[in-house]
């Protein structure tokens, strides 16, 4: 980890998070790191977009600074089976 993220790319990966049910792994600006998995996002007009996971507090997406899903997505036929 340790690598800063372009806002949008964060958001994307929570997106999927969000979509597919997969749990991401997150770190925050002050260096707090977690695995859990994303339920909502949330963008309001004049508002930060922040973002719910099902074991923690919401956080504002800036305060992210990495995050990956935990588990590479599978490029196999098989496993949709």
């Amino acid at each position: 980890m340790g690598h800063l993220m372009d806002r949008c790319d964060v958001i994307d990966v929570l997106e999927s998070s969000v979509k597919l049910k997969q749990a991401v792994t997150v770190e925050l600006k002050n260096g707090r790191k977690f695995v859990d998995q994303a339920k909502d996002i949330v963008t309001e007009p004049d508002s930060p977009e922040w973002v719910q996971f099902r074991g923690h507090d919401r956080i504002i997406v800036d305060d992210i600074v990495f995050c990956a899903p935990i588990a590479p997505r599978s490029s196999s036929y098989d496993s949709k089976l």
